[in-house]
């Protein structure tokens, strides 16, 4: 299929919005109709996406996993996994907690403790 021209896109985009259910209308309604995007690629499936070194959520808990020097409990790797997952989707959200713990790190070595 060849690309369409500007008219036909609203064509089928005011084809789609006849056709959609009241409650589904409701919500374009609510957005705008010039401000919905029948066409909107969806996001990738959170299984292929990467965080910024090229690893996916079960690469970075599988390797975390693989590092430690005994296997954890289900709580503890059931964290990490949520961790891994939550840190893929967004890297942002992460940030502070990221910095926090470096902070509580070295906050930790300058005491001489350890948890």
């Amino acid at each position: 299929m060849g690309t369409l021209t500007q008219e036909q896109i609203e064509e089928q985009k005011k084809l789609m919005y006849d056709g959609l259910s009241p409650r589904r209308r409701k919500f374009v309604d609510r957005i705008g109709y010039e401000n919905w995007d029948p066409f909107q690629l969806p996001h990738d499936p959170i299984d292929i996406r990467q965080d910024p070194t090229g690893h996916t959520a079960q690469d970075l808990y599988a390797m975390f996993i693989r590092s430690l020097p005994k296997k954890p409990g289900p709580d503890y790797t059931s964290t990490i996994a949520e961790f891994a997952v939550v840190m893929v989707q967004n890297t942002e959200r992460m940030r502070p907690i990221y910095d926090f713990c470096l902070w509580y790190a070295t906050l930790l070595e300058k005491h001489g403790k350890t948890l």
